[in-house]
């Protein structure tokens, strides 16, 4: 009996669905959940029925998402995932064991990721943390040498997964010193000419932060003099308390500094520029328990994070 279209997908074909989506072949998302091939084939069968068009495009390397199929897992994978915690059975845990390797940000991967790799540890994982730029972290996710990696820039490689983790607000802070040194009405009417004249501490020489917020609010590249060029946002923040300039920095990192006056917000957007953080593994990776629990409990955590 062929099910009828429109309405929510039962909760089966939804997980079946999402293990093709992020482990990138039939086979592989048939090992993770403990069944058929043939079974993993017909559920996906069923909920492209139920939604009227293929999600995916098969190939001999595996399968490639559809832009709808990336839609649906950006839509239902959070829901999938908390449903799926809800209904284990209390106290029963997946056995974990081995070692994870996980990339990411400095800055993030110390003050959000770690936290959850420390649940991981505590059950008998051992893990193992890469710091880095997202095209080299990439390219080691790619690679085989990374299991998992947090990217601040969506992966256009063929070989890898990704879902949205968690959005990052991004504030553009100052000194009070120098905030003061700047003309109110000026700042309103000419927003990029009213902060010209003061200099710039930078994530990296391309500006890469500042150049986006710039671009985005104001239209055009900051004009501005680098006073210092230093590879951490932590760093940045601190440079900036301590009078060195203004920057652009994501606000759960500038919001200790923001809340005790040591830092000011300089411009105030009607709507706050935001940069996505993608979760990515490889298409087709036969993913172990760990990595499986681990990508879990980040978007577990990311939940969270979004409301802070």
């Amino acid at each position: 009996m062929n099910e009828p279209r429109g309405g929510l997908p039962p909760l089966d074909l939804l997980s079946t669905f999402l293990e093709i989506y992020r482990s990138g072949s039939l086979s592989a998302a048939a090992q993770r959940l403990g069944v058929t091939q043939p079974a993993v084939t017909g559920q996906l069968a069923r909920l492209e029925e139920r939604i009227g068009e293929p999600l995916f495009v098969r190939s001999h390397k595996g399968v490639t998402p559809t832009q709808r199929a990336a839609a649906l897992a950006s839509r239902v994978g959070v829901h999938v995932d908390g449903l799926r915690e809800a209904l284990r059975p209390a106290g029963a845990e997946p056995p974990l064991h081995g070692t994870v390797h996980v990339g990411g940000p400095a800055e993030v991967m110390t003050l959000r990721v770690l936290p959850v790799l420390a649940e991981l540890t505590g059950r008998g994982v051992t893990v193992r943390v890469t710091h880095g730029l997202a095209d080299d972290l990439l390219s080691q996710l790619a690679d085989g040498r990374l299991d998992l990696v947090v990217s601040a820039v969506r992966p256009s490689r063929p070989g890898l997964l990704a879902a949205p983790l968690v959005d990052e607000e991004f504030v553009l802070v100052a000194p009070p010193a120098l905030a003061h040194t700047v003309d109110a009405e000026r700042l309103r009417a000419e927003p990029a000419a009213a902060l010209a004249h003061l200099p710039l501490v930078a994530y990296a020489e391309e500006l890469p932060v500042v150049r986006r917020y710039w671009r985005s609010e104001f239209g055009r590249r900051p004009a501005n003099p680098v006073a210092m060029v230093v590879p951490d946002l932590r760093s940045v923040l601190a440079a900036v308390a301590a009078g060195t300039g203004i920057s652009v920095l994501p606000r759960y990192i500038a919001a200790p500094a923001l809340a005790s006056g040591e830092v000011v917000q300089l411009h105030h957007p009607e709507v706050a520029p935001l940069n996505t953080l993608y979760l990515a593994v490889r298409r087709g990776a036969p993913a172990g328990p760990a990595v499986t629990v681990l990508r879990d409990r980040l978007q577990h955590a990311a939940r969270r994070w979004n409301t802070l």
